[in-house]
């Protein structure tokens, strides 16, 4: 496969020369997008050519609905589907084929989860969350607990962007129900010991649910290892398509989730008064799926296990490290999360004393540079820190220190305009 790639002189050991995978996205070699310096990973990556290539031949010679179909075309794109199911288990060590359930995003997974596990709880029963929880680990709750009286607990952040754990064992009681947590901060970039306080949770008797959304495809991820009940991730973030997510669990965990939506495909026999269930995983699975988007999903997976996930986390840790020395430099900029690279993931977000974030980006984009101004879909995190919104700068594969030096400069800019 890395020959196939062109990355068969991949050095080794060291820090990866990454340069030979940047030119495996076509956007960054299209004229219009020539100065483009991309430092918006977290929100979407960029797509590279074997995965633009893989979805455009399925719809140029293999489209048709999968698991609907008594004839070939229809089987063979039946076969690539589940292929793509297996495939995405085996990168991410889930116990079985059946434990990937394909949705439309992060989201999604997460929505399916809090409105499966509805059936289990009850009034009085407690959620356990943190406070740098993403929207999308934290509203489906906040919704949840509204409609069945529950209570949402919140594991607080540190001055320094860690998870306080010390207050955990007073934070789950036999009232906890779930705990759900990020794996990796989308604004303070911290990586939560998730299998630490995954195994706490279990001696209270909690079902564990892991919001991966941005700790896969930029370190290695194993499931089982883990030790979570679920874990929800998206396609879009780690080099795939969008509109397309997924939902790990063991079988016998998903058995016990009510399906969230209804229709065709996650059906056994429908009656006018009744309906019941198709197996783990088809019974989550209503509608037509986004089948060019799973197919096409394992080209990146195939890409990034090229790489090797260890060398993809030392490159990033690698940029991290370099855009926080830089960063510091500057005075009045303030960064968020911990300042220890070995801590935090691939992405930086930092605000001016004197520069409002969204005309910071703005500057920025007169550069060529991209980053993200915001709230970054965690208003009570920017709240807590006294913050309505912070720029980010996040990385992938493709990103360069010539990146972050292309930040540095534009902040430069920036500033010279609002002092002259």
């Amino acid at each position: 496969m890395k020959s196939e790639l062109g990355l068969s002189a991949f050095p080794s050991p060291g820090r990866p020369d990454l340069g030979r995978v940047r030119d495996l996205f076509p956007i960054f070699s299209e004229p219009r997008r020539k100065k483009l310096v991309y430092l918006d990973s977290a929100s979407t990556s960029q797509k590279p050519r074997l995965v633009i290539d893989a979805e455009a031949d399925y719809y140029r010679t293999t489209n048709a609905s999968v698991h609907r179909g008594n004839y070939e075309l229809s089987a063979e794109s039946t076969q690539l589907y589940e292929q793509a199911r297996a495939r995405v288990a085996a990168f991410v060590n889930a116990p079985a084929p059946e434990s990937v359930v394909y949705v439309r995003s992060t989201t999604t997974a997460i929505n399916t989860i809090a409105n499966g596990l509805a059936h289990r709880l009850k009034p009085g029963d407690e959620i356990l969350l943190t406070e740098m929880e993403h929207h999308a680990n934290l509203v489906p709750w906040i919704m949840l607990a509204k409609r069945m009286r529950l209570s949402l607990r919140y594991i607080p952040v540190t001055e320094a962007g860690d998870l306080d754990l010390s207050m955990l064992n007073t934070l789950l009681t036999r009232k906890t129900r779930v705990v759900a947590i990020t794996h990796l901060s989308n604004v303070l970039g911290t990586i939560v010991p998730v299998a630490e306080i995954a195994r706490t949770a279990k001696q209270f008797g909690a079902v564990v649910v892991i919001d991966a959304a941005q700790a896969i495809g930029h370190m290695p991820l194993d499931f089982q290892a883990i030790g979570a009940d679920l874990l929800a991730f998206s396609a879009h973030k780690c080099y795939g398509p969008p509109g397309l997510g997924f939902m790990i669990g063991a079988p016998e965990i998903l058995d016990l989730l009510e399906p969230f939506e209804g229709g065709g495909q996650m059906i056994h026999k429908v009656f006018y008064d009744d309906a019941t269930w198709a197996p783990v995983p088809q019974k989550f699975e209503a509608g037509t799926p986004n089948s060019g988007a799973a197919i096409a999903f394992p080209a990146a997976l195939d890409l990034l296990e090229a790489v090797g996930l260890e060398r993809i986390r030392a490159h990033e840790r690698d940029l991290a490290g370099y855009t926080l020395e830089k960063l510091r430099a500057l005075p009045s900029i303030k960064i968020l999360g911990p300042l220890d690279p070995d801590k935090r993931g691939g992405l930086v977000s930092f605000y001016d004393e004197h520069i409002h974030p969204h005309d910071l980006a703005t500057l920025l984009d007169e550069r060529g540079v991209a980053v993200r101004a915001g709230h970054h879909c965690a208003q009570p995190l920017h709240r807590k820190l006294g913050l309505t919104a912070s720029a980010r700068a996040s990385f992938g594969i493709y990103t360069t220190r010539d990146d972050i030096d292309a930040l540095i400069d534009a902040l430069h800019f920036a500033r010279s305009y609002f002092t002259r």
